[in-house]
């Protein structure tokens, strides 16, 4: 379980298809303090840590290696990371952590597509354009997941939606890096889901 409050900005450092993809991800988190099988997610992915280390090609690197299983690739936009994709990168929550975004599990649903961008003031509006199957969960006032990101809702109009990144938040995730055209990993919030059901 997650809350969506980015904790560092990970890169991909390698990637390698052995049956699974396997990609080792460069961060700043200290790994003497992540146990394998720890679960981290990864730009809004849920992915389980197989391997750690601190020093990569020679050099001080912390990073760490998760499997991702070709469900995962096929449900996300994990198949477009490259080496040097930048992450939006956040260790589960802990029992007593302070609960700063919403609940998040980690689950992907589908991936929206960001259309528009635009400044208002020193933030910036994004409009993104969900699945149909998924807009219905998608609320005014409501929380949503972007690449791991727990955001609000501004607008919505039948299948887009609109929030605004204000400057921290560009700056601490990858949204200060984001460009129309980009796929958005996209997860609903968990209360509309049960609602729904």
């Amino acid at each position: 379980m997650f809350t969506g409050i980015i904790t560092d900005i990970g890169q991909v450092l390698n990637l390698k298809n052995e049956g699974d993809l396997r990609a080792r991800i460069g961060c700043a988190y200290d790994v003497n303090g992540i146990d394998i099988g720890a679960s981290i997610a990864c730009d809004g992915v849920c992915l389980t840590v197989v391997a750690l280390g601190d020093t990569w090609n020679g050099a001080p690197q912390n990073w760490f290696d998760v499997q991702i299983s070709a469900e995962s690739v096929g449900l996300t936009n994990i198949g477009a990371w490259g080496v040097g994709t930048p992450l939006n990168l956040e260790r589960a929550f802990r029992v007593g952590d302070e609960l700063g975004g919403h609940i998040v599990l980690g689950h992907v649903d589908g991936l929206a597509d960001l259309i528009d961008m635009q400044d208002e003031g020193d933030s910036t509006r994004m409009t993104f354009r969900a699945p149909e199957s998924l807009a219905k969960f998608i609320a005014p006032k409501g929380s949503v997941v972007l690449n791991g990101t727990s955001l609000t809702v501004n607008k919505v109009d039948h299948c887009t939606f609109g929030i605004n990144v204000i400057p921290h938040t560009q700056e601490v995730t990858t949204w200060g890096r984001a460009k129309t055209g980009d796929k958005i990993n996209l997860e609903i919030d968990t209360v509309a889901r049960y609602v729904a059901r």
